[in-house]
């Protein structure tokens, strides 16, 4: 749901892409699909060195899901990016989950642990994400980024505008915490153009407070 809209964000603004996927497609000239296994270390590093017919990559995003959630997986697969991003300096942003943000309504919670925002039937997603966030941090070569979604997300409209947080979940005046995979393709793409200064941070639909773009 994400990976696609990112790709179709950053076609629109005139950035070639290159889409690492199990099964890619893509009729556009300025799209290169690669057939990758994102758990092959090897195959990742071959995609993303270059070849003799497209240069190697200059950013890389990592938007990656399982259905059931495969911890070790997310994890797994993450770190084998970092690593090979890490010593070129490529900048990289990992596409997360919300469960790694704290509770906005105690500090001391995240949101993983929080049963207003986690119920028990997606507990193991909220915990994959924390693992996910903690594989980021203990990378300490190259630049990275940890975008954690609001609590729901879904396919929607492309408004171009959102709220941006740091490490707590955002939420508007009734307590939802949502933006579209739309809003949210918009957020990569500009944090990849403008980086801002932290390493983890959030971002919601701009319904209440101030808004981005």
């Amino acid at each position: 749901m994400v990976g696609g809209r990112v790709v179709a964000e950053a076609r629109a603004r005139g950035h070639r892409v290159l889409a690492l996927a199990r099964m890619p497609t893509s009729a556009d000239p300025y799209v290169t699909p690669v057939a990758v296994d994102a758990g092959d270390p090897g195959a990742l590093r071959a995609a993303l060195a270059g070849a003799a017919t497209r240069p190697a990559a200059d950013a890389v995003v990592v938007a990656l899901r399982t259905e059931p959630v495969d911890r070790e997986f997310l994890v797994g697969a993450t770190r084998a990016v970092l690593a090979i991003a890490g010593p070129p300096g490529v900048p990289v942003l990992v596409v997360g989950g919300a469960g790694a943000l704290r509770s906005p309504t105690d500090p001391e919670l995240l949101v993983a642990d929080d049963p207003a925002y986690v119920p028990p039937a997606i507990r193991a997603v909220a915990a994959a994400g924390v693992a996910h966030l903690g594989a980021c941090r203990a990378h300490a070569r190259g630049p990275w980024v940890y975008l954690c979604p609001p609590a729901q997300l879904n396919p929607g409209e492309r408004t171009g505008r959102y709220r941006r947080g740091t490490d707590t979940l955002l939420t508007d005046a009734d307590g939802a915490s949502w933006i579209s995979a739309e809003d949210l393709s918009v957020v990569v793409l500009d944090e990849l153009e403008n980086p801002g200064p932290d390493h983890l941070f959030t971002v919601a639909a701009h319904s209440a407070g101030p808004s981005v773009g």
